[in-house]
Parts: C-alpha cells; structure tokens; sequence
C-alpha cells in the first residue's frame, strides 16, 4: 500500500502533504488543472501526464475530484491546504478570472 501526498477533507478540501510532489487536481473535462506545488496554486497550462506512472515521473500527483477514492463528482468550490500553511480557494464558476485561485486563509505557524 503506497501512501498518497494528500489528505481528503470533508466535502470539498484536499490537504497536500509531501513537499515532493505536486498535486494536479483535475476537475471534469471542461474544468482547467490546477498544480499545488509547496509555495501555492496555479492554473496549469502544461501537458498533462496520460497515467499516474507519467505523473510520478514528473514528480507530480494527478487527483482526479471525480474519482471514487476523492470526491466522486465535480466541485464548483474546493479549498486547498498547502504546505506552506495557506489555504487557497478555487473557484471554478470562475476559472479564467483573476478570482479562479484567491488566498482563503493564511496561517502563521
């Protein structure tokens, strides 16, 4: 059994824990990727790995939100916890605005 690099939350958090790998979240066909590394979240505009295998090699993890195993639907709303102690929003009703990845909550450790 393999250890994933994130954490499922509730209904609609991932927690990224293994600053080796960068998560690539996937939410539907239509939605953009979105890649947490351990600084924050972006969009992604790059190729996305056509397995998990390709992934790993890239040192990335691909989470699908519409897999069993995470959420099993599509999100219009997922919070994000990164390893740099912020929590960002991502708001699909809004992908391709400058409000698509706002900072939710900033903690200090």
């Amino acid at each position: 059994m393999t250890d994933k690099p994130f954490l499922v939350s509730g209904r609609n958090t991932i927690i990224h824990k293994v600053r080796k790998f960068d998560l690539l979240i996937l939410n539907g066909d239509e939605n953009p990727p979105v890649l947490v590394t351990f600084r924050g979240l972006k969009a992604f505009d790059g190729k996305i790995p056509e397995n998990k295998r390709d992934a790993k090699m890239a040192d990335m993890e691909l989470v699908d939100l519409t897999a069993g195993d995470v959420f099993g639907d599509e999100k219009t709303l997922v919070f994000v916890q990164t390893l740099n102690g912020k929590e960002y929003k991502v708001d699909y009703s809004k992908a391709k605005t400058s409000s698509f990845i706002k900072i939710h909550q900033d903690s200090t450790f």
